[in-house]
């Protein structure tokens, strides 16, 4: 079993940050679907990405709370 003294990152630490990506590039993604949505003035389906897009942001709030936690401490 390695020791994580030796490794620069946990994989929990990884795991953490790569759903943090993932979430960061949605919220990226949302703006452009939300731009879309406006131009055809689809108002429910710009009421719905808005909705996705905050709900993505909540979880990515969290998830930088949980790598905070796990980069400090070295887990939850």
């Amino acid at each position: 079993m390695a020791d994580n003294g030796n490794r620069a990152m946990s994989n929990l630490e990884y795991d953490l940050l790569t759903a943090l990506k993932h979430k960061a590039e949605a919220l990226k993604a949302y703006d452009t679907y939300i731009q879309d949505a406006q131009e055809l003035q689809s108002h429910p389906c710009v009421e719905l990405f808005q909705k996705l897009q905050q709900a993505d942001m909540e979880q990515a709030q969290e998830i930088r709370h949980h790598l905070q936690e796990v980069m400090q401490k070295g887990k939850m």
